[in-house]
């Protein structure tokens, strides 16, 4: 019953057209060097990016201090629910977060208030999202979206724009820099 109430809600809530499509254009070189690239609809520098192209080490930083359970839960982290909840209730105020990476993306594609109820729609979403996509192209999502101060998004035009360079070719350095900025 649970099962299909929740296809149900799937079916009458699709992901649908969000700023995630809203990209930078990118004009490339026939090798695949960036020429040129223009702002998004929105005057956002986000550039496309997959995993693939960006460098190990950053993903890899990313996943220990954001979500290091990424690739273990259905978009929703239940053990850092617990002790995020835990926290707040033994000490009367936010201690620690619970957000996923699934559940920034989910707040990425589609800004809210940050609220109590926006916090549970979130986290619906979230896990729609990891329902429908694969771990690889949530993770493509944040690293297009995540916010790097001013109209820089995601990690190549955060990349760009601080050290004049592709993601995949960052130092230890600079990929701890990017993690942390956001």
């Amino acid at each position: 019953g649970l099962g299909l109430a929740l296809a149900v809600v799937d079916r009458l809530n699709p992901i649908g057209r969000t700023r995630a499509d809203d990209r930078s254009v990118v004009v490339t070189a026939a090798d695949g060097a960036l020429l040129r690239t223009f702002v998004s609809h929105d005057g956002k520098w986000r550039l496309p990016v997959r995993p693939d192209q960006v460098d190990a080490r950053y993903i890899e930083m990313l996943l220990a201090w954001e979500d290091q359970r990424f690739r273990d839960h259905p978009g929703v982290d239940p053990f850092a629910m617990l002790r995020a909840t835990y926290q707040m209730a033994t000490e009367a105020r936010v201690i620690s977060g619970a957000s996923t990476i699934t559940m920034q993306v989910a707040r990425l594609m589609e800004p809210r208030e940050r609220t109590l109820p926006a916090k549970f729609l979130q986290a619906a979403r979230a896990l729609q999202l990891d329902w429908h996509l694969t771990k690889d192209r949530v993770l493509e999502l944040y690293l297009t979206l995540a916010p790097f101060g001013g109209n820089l998004e995601g990690v190549r035009a955060a990349s760009f724009a601080w050290f004049g360079k592709e993601p995949k070719r960052l130092t230890v350095a600079e990929a701890a820099l990017l993690v942390a900025l956001p």
